[in-house]
């Protein structure tokens, strides 16, 4: 009769033990879960990057500031919408004690950019009529 409460009791811990595992392994579950959801939010693009105060901003706000400077319809457009931005995350770093670059990020290579005129092999370049031998 010993031997049968000893594996009553033995079963009754690996029960306990079972579910405590079986929680613990939800628990991990559900935590990694949460930290991929936050990191998926905050995932920062190359892009985003680009965009000055980017660190200050909320994903939905670096896509909307995206969208005005697509819909600019002159330059001078763009440079005002620019200018408001950079004033804004100047104002909001300050607020938050942090401090940006004077200067927002270089602009990369939009439509047009990169090769231009005296940019690479232009007209003159290379081997030409007459040149070589005969």
């Amino acid at each position: 009769m010993k031997l049968h409460n000893l594996t009553t009791i033995v079963a009754a811990i690996l029960a306990m033990s079972g579910n405590a595992y079986a929680a613990d392994k939800d628990q991990t579950r559900t935590q990694d879960k949460d930290q991929t959801k936050t990191q998926d939010r905050d995932k920062v693009t190359q892009q985003d990057r680009q965009i000055y105060g980017y660190q200050l901003m909320t994903a939905k706000e670096r896509a909307e500031y995206r969208e005005r400077m697509r819909k600019a319809k002159t330059a001078e457009e763009r440079e005002q919408l620019r200018k408001e931005h950079h004033e804004r995350m100047k104002a909001r770093a300050k607020e938050r004690g942090m401090k940006l670059p004077d200067e927002p990020p270089a602009r990369g290579m939009g439509p047009g950019g990169g090769m231009g005129p005296r940019d690479g092999m232009g007209p003159g370049g290379g081997m030409g009529p007459g040149g070589g031998r005969r």
